[in-house]
């Protein structure tokens, strides 16, 4: 068998520093990645637990007379839960918890050896999935809380990392909330952690399923172009944390991204 070609020398200067804080997918590669222009998974997953609670408040005083009637003088009161209940129930609900959050996740689409394993996955990998896929390997605390904040029906941008022409090339959705990264328990895998218990762990996965790749790139330099004072991403934490590998995205930088791979030949699948 002849030996795996090596990875490119990365083109940005802060592209190696990223490598210690990537995704890395310890799940089976296909044998020929499924170009994402071509299909995308369509697999549900299965629904999450809600993990929100509602907080009712103590019961008020009654307001009676005297002889126990009722004091129609009074106005009627509305306890805490029949209000939630009614603004829910209501046409365009403003409750922060309901409202989808976006984020960028960065993964490796070039052979790289980690432990002996190959840890390259593309958006073509994603894409070529019959099911939802683990983002493991994460490494690093404040990637991991971000992966710990996601919501199911969250979309994410797939963002090409420590290779020849970083960027951003499609978007996946958060299908099933975090839970314990088993990878962190073995040690054959890319990245286990002899300090990770199975009875306390320290690290977190979440499943994702593959929705749009590209027509073209949003290449790291033109990102920083766009991410210049006054311009729609000068606040994007991918610009402001370069080495963190999951980050998040206003939904303000999301609809501009996304108006921008429209306008330059639109994705696979729509978002």
């Amino acid at each position: 068998m002849p030996p795996k070609r090596k990875a490119p020398p990365p083109a940005e200067d802060e592209v190696a520093a990223e490598s210690s804080n990537l995704r890395r997918s310890t799940r089976r590669k296909p044998s020929a990645p499924v170009d994402a222009t071509k299909a995308a998974t369509t697999t549900t997953a299965p629904a999450a637990k809600s993990k929100t609670s509602t907080t009712e408040e103590k019961s008020a005083k009654s307001d009676t007379q005297p002889n126990g009637t009722p004091d129609s003088t009074k106005p009627a009161k509305v306890t805490q839960k029949e209000s939630t209940s009614e603004t829910n129930s209501g046409a365009g609900s403003s409750d922060p918890s309901c409202e989808k959050a976006y984020w960028l996740l960065k993964a490796e689409p070039e052979t790289r050896l980690e432990n002996g394993v190959d840890v390259r996955f593309s958006i073509d990998d994603l894409a070529s999935r019959t099911e939802p896929e683990p983002w493991d390997g994460i490494r690093n605390y404040a990637a991991r809380n971000n992966l710990r904040a996601m919501k199911k029906g969250d979309l994410a941008f797939f963002y090409h990392s420590n290779c020849k022409e970083p960027g951003i090339v499609g978007t996946m959705e958060i299908v099933r909330e975090h839970s314990p990264d088993l990878s962190a328990h073995d040690p054959k895998a890319p990245y286990y952690d002899a300090s990770s218990k199975p009875s306390e762990p320290k690290w977190s996965v979440v499943h994702v399923e593959f929705r749009s790749k590209f027509a073209q790139q949003m290449g790291l330099k033109e990102l920083r172009e766009m991410g210049k004072p006054g311009q729609p991403l000068e606040k994007m934490q991918l610009l402001k944390q370069s080495r963190l590998s999951v980050s998040r995205v206003s939904p303000a930088e999301f609809k501009y991204l996304i108006g921008v791979a429209a306008a330059r030949g639109g994705m696979s699948k729509e978002v």
